[in-house]
This record gives C-alpha cells, structure tokens and sequence, in this order.
C-alpha cells in the first residue's frame, strides 16, 4: 500500500512516518513537509521525502503516483496570525488535494483536525462530536480548520477526521517547549484556581488512531472523531511534574482569570492595530491554561476500535526523556 503523508516533517507527521515505516502492510511513503528538522527525519528505503508547499496546485497534483491512502497531518497551527496565511496553509491545500484525489481511487483519505473548533471560553466537559460548535470561532485556526473538514463532508471521498486534544511525547517541539520556555522566561503563572481539568493525549495513541481509521470498516466513514488517552487530569498538577522532573519548581502563586483575560484582549487588541507579531497572551492562550476541557471518545472507541494505550504520565515522561537530549538546544 503507497501512503502519501503530509506534515510529515513535524511532531505528530514525524512521529506517524516512524510508525509506518515498519509496517508491513505499508510498502511506500511519499511523505510531504516544507522543511527537515534532524530530530524529525526518518531514514528509510520506503520513505520518500517530497518537499514543498501544499497551497501550490501544480505541486499538489505531482504527488498522486498510485497513492492508496492519504493522511493529511499538514496545518498551520497557531493561535495568532493573520487569517489570510491560515486560509493559505489549512483550506488550500484541502481543496487541491480533494481535487487530486477525486480523479483517483484511493482507499481512504485520513484529516487531522483539531478540537480548537469547540473552545468558546468557558469551561467545557464530555465534549461530544454532535455538541453544537460555537458561532464564532476563537480563532484563524479554528475557522479555517472547520472550513477544511466542511469541504471534505460535501466531497466523495472515504474520509476519517480525527480531532486529537494536546499532544505530548517525543519529538514535541510545541506544547511543552511552550510551556518551559514562557517558565524560563519568567511568564508562567497559575491562571485561575489550578483546578482545571483538561485531556493530554501520547502522540503514539493518535498514530494508533490513524492506523485504525486507515482500515476502519466502511460504517465508520464520513465522521469526527474525538481523540484524546480518555484519562482527563489536573492541567497545573501535569505541568509540575514536567517542570520538577527537569529541575524547574512552579510557584504556587496564581492570578485571577478575569484578570489575565482582560489583558489578553488588550494585547491583542494593540497587535491587531500595529499589525505587530503574536502578543505574549493570547485569549485562547489564557483560556487553555485556565478552563477545563475534557472530550468523549466513545464515538472513536465504538467505531475506530481505538482504546488508548499509552497514559498521560508515560507520554510525559518519554517527552522529559526526549527533550533532556534533544529538545532543550
């Protein structure tokens, strides 16, 4: 079976490479990415890589040599930005792949999408794929995301989208680094109660989840899926243990969410008016740090087989172990 992947080059794109590259029921990859990172590439006689830019149709349309299944991991995934580079990089490339695609008969076509979609700033829990979304968006990335999997809904293809909450383990240079560069820079501080309840997901768990929506039966088309270890914990309890186990100790101090949301919007407001660069508190920043967000995954358990099999603290310590001789430099 030839699998092209597309973000391939980055965390969950690096960490699915890996996986199916020693799958035997997989016997090429064309795997598609801007650019290499070292830590992330993966050297294999089955793997292809491709490098360029998904938006452009004419290099779209050069990678369908007899392609069975595709994943498409590619997104620019931010939460500030200017909306016309999200369309660029998050509906674009969805278009011009459906178009290739169409005039092929593959398999299965597999999207990863992303839960942002349902954040509306408050606290939210046992989110399920049928709750009604919110009428504004909390962001470019969310709009444009939902913008893709609409165009995949009104398309023929034997799609799978999969929504995987936070993802953590080797190999990520996003969420945690985050995390321990805004601490080493003295920004990290407990925004609300620190009671927060959120889903973690160990990336390994999401690539099992598209190993499965690869082969799922038929029944299970043309769905979201909610992806997360279906273990939800106490966010600031997490980012202690991340934080301790590399010698970081969190103040206990905590500042009020109303607060610091305030200053959020502020913030954004002024680098909406200057057209300045990312301010260094975004709403939706603010509101993942202080909200529970906890997703049901029974649909994904029901219909995928999924049954997570790495836990969150396995996934935090296999990052810890990682980023001590990779991720820190």
């Amino acid at each position: 079976m030839h699998l092209l992947l597309t973000g391939a080059t980055g965390f969950l794109g690096y960490r699915t490479l890996e996986h199916f590259a020693h799958s035997n029921e997989i016997t090429r990859i064309t795997a598609v990415g801007r650019s290499i990172k070292p830590s992330h590439q993966v050297n294999h006689p089955k793997v292809t890589y491709c490098l360029g830019d998904l938006s452009e149709e004419r290099f779209v349309s050069h990678l369908f040599d007899d392609v069975d299944v595709v994943v498409h991991a590619a997104a620019l995934s931010s939460p500030w930005g200017e909306p016309s580079h999200f369309h660029t990089a998050n509906v674009l490339p969805m278009q011009h792949l459906i178009k290739n695609v169409q005039e092929k008969n593959i398999k299965r076509f597999v999207y990863i999408s992303t839960p942002s979609m349902y954040f509306d700033g408050n606290d939210r829990i046992n989110i399920r794929e049928t709750d009604p979304l919110p009428k504004r968006f909390i962001n470019a990335y969310a709009t444009t995301k939902r913008q893709a999997e609409r165009l995949l809904e009104h398309s023929e293809l034997p799609f799978i989208s999969l929504r995987p909450r936070a993802l953590t383990g080797r190999g990520d240079t996003v969420i945690m680094p985050r995390l321990i560069r805004a601490y080493d820079e003295g920004r990290l501080k407990i925004i609300g109660n620190g009671k927060n309840v959120v889903d973690l997901t160990s990336v390994a768990n999401v690539v099992d989840a598209i190993e499965l929506s690869i082969n799922a039966p038929e029944t299970s088309l043309g769905k979201h899926y909610n992806i997360t270890n279906g273990e939800p914990v106490l966010l600031w309890q997490k980012i202690d243990l991340i934080l301790s186990s590399l010698g970081k100790t969190l103040t206990p101090k905590k500042i009020p969410y109303p607060l610091v949301k305030t200053i959020a919007q502020a913030m954004e407001l002024r680098s909406k008016w200057t057209h300045q660069r990312e301010p260094a508190l975004t709403v939706y920043g603010v509101g993942t740090l202080a909200k529970s967000f906890t997703m049901d995954i029974s649909l994904a358990r029901e219909h995928l087989g999924y049954v997570p099999r790495v836990s969150t603290d396995e996934a935090i310590q296999e990052f810890v172990n990682w980023y001590m001789h990779h991720g820190s430099h």
